[in-house]
């Protein structure tokens, strides 16, 4: 990969959390099949532990997105993604589990997994620039997931949308993230892997742009910089 001369003097760098530093997805999928074992779900004989965890994801990434639209509540989201999926999958609302979402919420931030060279990079950039975190995900969820993944230390803020009132990709959060670390937009730079939420967010609030894509899914979508491995970031900057 070529090396790029940056655009402009950045000086603060804001992350996304999930699915860009902290691996949700495979995160998630351990916790879920946890789950299907310690609440015996094999005893209803409709559905084996993967079809548990690919229902699940799905109606979780489209409860996300309903959330984000300020359509459903934090409650509903938590609550509402294990019963869906549940009926889904067969089950009456009777059937679903007393505690599944709890477990869920309690077990799921205590995992570790991050993706490829993440402590490396951050590290790597620490030592160059002040680093923050803006997220959707809930306050007291992700404090654990930071600890649990010895994420913490590189971030001098972290963001959450229940701080702003509001979530990605609302300008306002960027702009409340800004006044947080004392800077102005054009000395920061924004990375994350939601074209919607983390690239259109911090582009409708004049800040640049590193869509982590590792993927490499097709878009039309004009960022300021494009990577499929964080160990890109050392390149770039």
């Amino acid at each position: 990969m070529p090396r790029y001369t940056p655009v402009k003097n950045y000086q603060h760098l804001f992350f996304d959390l999930d699915h860009t530093l902290w691996d949700f997805e495979k995160n998630a999928a351990e916790t879920i099949y946890t789950l299907y074992d310690t609440f015996q779900l094999h005893q209803f004989g409709k559905f084996t532990s993967t079809d548990f965890y690919k229902k699940y994801s799905y109606i979780n990434h489209r409860m996300w997105r309903l959330f984000h639209e300020g359509k459903i509540t934090q409650q509903e989201l938590r609550v509402g993604r294990f019963e869906i999926t549940l009926t889904k999958l067969g089950l009456t609302p009777e059937q679903v589990p007393a505690g599944l979402h709890e477990a869920f919420t309690t077990i799921c931030p205590t995992k570790t997994a991050v993706f490829p060279y993440t402590h490396e990079t951050l590290s790597y950039l620490k030592s160059k620039y002040v680093l923050h975190i803006i997220t959707n995900g809930f306050k007291d969820v992700q404090a654990i997931k930071m600890n649990a993944s010895n994420l913490g230390q590189y971030f001098a803020e972290v963001i959450t949308s229940e701080c702003a009132n509001c979530t990605k990709p609302d300008k306002k959060i960027f702009q409340h993230a800004l006044e947080r670390a004392g800077v102005k937009s054009e000395a920061c730079l924004m990375i994350g892997d939601s074209l919607e939420a983390d690239i259109l967010g911090a582009k409708n609030a004049g800040i640049d742009q590193v869509f982590f894509n590792p993927e490499k899914k097709r878009h039309t979508q004009r960022v300021t910089y494009e990577i499929s491995c964080l160990s890109q970031l050392m390149t770039i900057l």
